[in-house]
């Protein structure tokens, strides 16, 4: 194959302009790249676009970034791959670490305080959005998948009554969906694809018949060396942190947990957030319930992946326990930020650049995706039950207990309610529903009726 008549120059602009305007979730930055990849500049071909992201949603982490991560690497090499990813996330790095730094410093003032009490029934009705997006491409109807209905309904049991650890629940489901594979295959061919090309925009730098370059063919010389170099990526910074502040510092314990968060984000952020809850608010005590809702609605709020709430995560955790000191409270909480950050999205770099060309080829194959169909039923069930902790955390006023009239905020029910029209019913934006709350949530606050 030729080398792409395209210079990295290009490319750069590019993936720093879709980091910056990648608003709208893993499906509206998906769009954002057909549109401008595929219909516009034609560097890639439909087929060869849809295949890549078929492959990406095999693997955990944000598959918007991974795809981003993918063409780069198949135009440019491996320093294609990084700069694509690495831009895909690096503005909503800087903007979440100055949007924390006004909710820590600022977040008490009135006027915030009332623009976030409308932002929270946003984020509710936004999960409850998830549940109904996933479940519909996920869950046929219960006659023809009784199968994934029970694996979705017993995994919201199991989180939500019996606090089952994330993880267990995911290597459960992924276990059934093996088994099921040999012997219930029909039960497990539900779509989590994105179907097949569907149009022919003209000629592509990279076509339906353009040959796989030479660095994206499978190589175990080339596929060591990345896990090598991987590995050192992970081991020499947590290495630092381990010697700095200890294995139980903070900032060492956030790289070891968002790590391991990382590798379980089959279903896309709001599958993990559960677990990011569990660890970051119950185990670890990082930040509150409350900030984490306010988290999520700052996240949503940015460009970039949704899974970069975590950098609020980490920088609301930093500053909480002045990791730097408490003569450097911005500076320790950014540096949290960012190493949340950095342990959460390497993953995602490594397997596009080492396991891209070895499971590409196992796309399609009912024993590599019935698994995946089977997580992304539990996925289902764990959202929802994620959706009822929101629900159930808006809908108490603040400094009152128990489900009594009197106690619940019947303002903030009726704007999740009316947010979740707006969203599932008549297709509105995110950015939009969010804006809109937020200013029906300081009217309220200034009339006196939010509680």
């Amino acid at each position: 194959m030729t080398e792409p008549t395209l210079s990295f120059a290009e490319a750069l602009k590019f993936w720093f302009k879709l980091g910056c305007i990648s608003f709208g979730g893993p499906a509206g930055q998906i769009a954002i790249m057909h549109r401008e990849l595929v219909e516009q500049k034609r560097w890639i071909s439909e087929k060869r676009f849809l295949h890549a992201l078929n492959y990406c949603m095999l693997l955990p982490g944000p598959e918007a970034q991974q795809l981003a991560t993918y063409i780069g690497w198949l135009l440019h090499r491996t320093r294609g791959g990084v700069a694509a990813g690495a831009l895909f996330v690096l503005p909503s790095l800087l903007i979440l670490i100055a949007l924390s730094w006004v909710y820590v410093a600022f977040g008490n003032v009135p006027w915030v305080a009332g623009l976030l009490y409308g932002i929270k029934p946003a984020v509710a009705a936004l999960v409850v959005q998830a549940v109904h997006r996933i479940g519909s491409k996920t869950l046929k109807k219960p006659a023809t998948a009784p199968v994934l209905w029970a694996i979705a309904a017993s995994s919201f049991i199991a989180i939500y009554a019996f606090a089952v650890p994330f993880p267990a629940i995911v290597l459960a489901a992924g276990l059934i969906g093996w088994l099921g594979a040999r012997w219930a295959p029909g039960q497990f061919t539900g779509g989590s694809g994105h179907g097949a090309a569907k149009a022919s925009y003209g000629p592509a730098l990279i076509d339906d018949d353009t040959p796989t370059p030479a660095h994206a063919r499978f190589s175990k010389i080339r596929l060591l060396q990345v896990l090598a170099v991987g590995a050192l990526l992970w081991l020499l910074p947590m290495a630092a942190l381990v010697a700095t502040s200890g294995w139980h510092g903070t900032l060492a314990a956030m790289g070891w947990f968002f790590s391991k968060a990382a590798l379980l984000t089959f279903g896309g952020a709001y599958a993990v957030l559960p677990y990011v809850y569990q660890g970051a608010v119950t185990q670890f005590g990082w930040l509150s319930g409350t900030q984490m809702i306010d988290g999520l609605a700052l996240g949503e709020t940015t460009p970039g992946p949704l899974i970069m709430v975590v950098a609020f995560v980490g920088f609301v955790g930093g500053w909480g326990k002045a990791v730097l000191g408490p003569d450097a409270l911005f500076l320790g909480a950014a540096l949290a930020a960012t190493v949340v950050t950095w342990f959460t999205f390497l993953p995602s770099f490594i397997f596009i650049l080492a396991g891209g060309p070895l499971v590409e080829s196992t796309h399609g194959k009912l024993q590599f995706t019935a698994p995946l169909t089977a997580i992304t039923a539990a996925v289902v069930g764990v959202i929802a039950s994620l959706a009822l902790f929101f629900i159930a955390h808006i809908a108490i006023r603040s400094g009152t207990s128990g489900i009594f009239p009197a106690n619940i905020d019947w303002a903030a029910l009726l704007l999740a309610l009316a947010a979740g029209v707006a969203l599932i019913r008549y297709k509105m934006g995110v950015i939009r529903v969010i804006v809109l709350c937020a200013l029906a949530g300081w009217a309220l606050r200034v009339l006196g009726w939010g509680g």
